[in-house]
C-alpha cells in the first residue's frame, strides 16, 4: 500500500509539473503575442518585402487591398500570433527540455540535447528557405500569367489581397519549417532502433516519390513551391542516413 501511494504521489507529481511548464509556456505565449501585436504592422512589412521586392521594378501600380472590414485586424492578429510562435518556440522547448530532463540518464541528456538545439535552427533555415529564394521565384512565376488589355480583351492583372498573401507566406514558413525537422526525427527513430541506414537507402525510391506527394500537397498548385521544397528535403534525407550510419558507428564502438 505503501508503494502504491508513492506512486501516487510521484504520479500527481509530474502531473503538476506538467501543468507547471504548460502555464509557463502559454504565459510566454501571450506575452509575446502582446508585444509582437504592437509591432504587427512591422512584421507584416517584413512579410510583404518579397512582393514588394518582386514588383518594384514593373511598370504596374502595385497595391494589397482587403475587401472585408475586419480583414486587416485580423490579419495583423494572425501575424501577432505567429511571430509570437516563431519567437517563443525556443522557450517552450526549454520547458519541455526541463520536464523530460530529471527523467532521464546522464548519457540520454548528452544525446538528447543535440537535437533540442537543432529543432529551431533546422526550421529557421526552412523559413529562411521560403522567404529568400522560394516566395520571389514564386511570385515571379505566378506574376507572369498577367496580360496586357488588347482591342479585343481587359488585362489580366494581380490584386493581391492582403490576408491570402500573409497566409500563404505564413502557411509555407511553418511547412517548410515542420518539414525540415526531417533529420531529427529520422536520428531519434535510428537511436530507438527503429530504422537503420541500410533500411532508409533501400527505400530511397519511395521516399522520393513520398516527399513529393507530400510537397505537392501542402503547397500551392505551382512547380517553384513543390520542387523548391522537395530538393532540400531530399537533401536533408540523405543527409539523415549519413547521421544515422554515424549513430550506428557510435553504438558499435559503444
Amino acid at each position: 500500500m505503501n508503494d502504491d501511494n508513492k506512486k501516487q504521489s510521484s504520479f500527481i507529481d509530474h502531473l503538476t509539473e506538467l501543468r507547471s511548464r504548460l502555464v509557463k509556456s502559454i504565459v510566454y505565449l501571450f506575452i509575446f503575442f502582446i508585444i509582437c501585436y504592437f509591432f504587427a504592422e512591422n512584421i507584416y512589412n517584413f512579410l510583404v518585402s518579397p512582393y514588394a521586392e518582386a514588383v518594384k521594378d514593373d511598370d504596374i501600380d502595385r497595391r494589397m487591398i482587403f475587401t472585408a472590414l475586419h480583414e486587416t485586424f485580423i490579419t495583423y492578429l494572425k501575424v501577432a500570433f505567429f511571430a509570437s510562435m516563431f519567437i517563443s518556440s525556443p522557450i517552450i522547448l526549454m520547458q519541455v527540455w526541463k520536464f523530460v530532463a530529471p527523467g532521464l540518464y546522464k548519457n540520454e541528456k548528452k544525446a538528447l540535447l543535440p537535437y533540442l538545439i537543432a529543432t529551431p535552427v533546422l526550421f529557421l533555415f526552412g523559413g529562411m528557405l521560403v522567404y529568400y529564394l522560394i516566395m520571389p521565384l514564386a511570385i515571379k512565376f505566378f506574376l507572369s500569367f498577367e496580360t496586357a488589355s488588347t482591342i479585343n480583351s481587359l488585362p489580366i492583372q494581380l490584386e493581391a489581397k492582403v490576408n491570402e498573401y500573409l497566409s500563404l507566406i505564413m502557411r509555407l514558413i511553418f511547412a517548410f519549417g515542420l518539414s525540415f525537422q526531417l533529420p531529427v526525427l529520422l536520428s531519434l527513430l535510428a537511436r530507438v532502433g527503429f530504422v537503420n541506414s541500410q533500411y532508409l537507402r533501400e527505400r530511397r525510391k519511395y521516399v522520393v516519390v513520398i516527399i513529393f506527394i507530400i510537397a505537392a500537397i501542402i503547397t500551392p498548385p505551382d512547380p517553384i513551391t513543390q520542387i523548391g521544397l522537395g530538393i532540400p528535403l531530399l537533401i536533408l534525407y540523405e543527409l539523415s542516413i549519413l547521421s544515422v550510419k554515424l549513430i550506428e558507428k557510435k553504438n558499435k564502438d559503444a
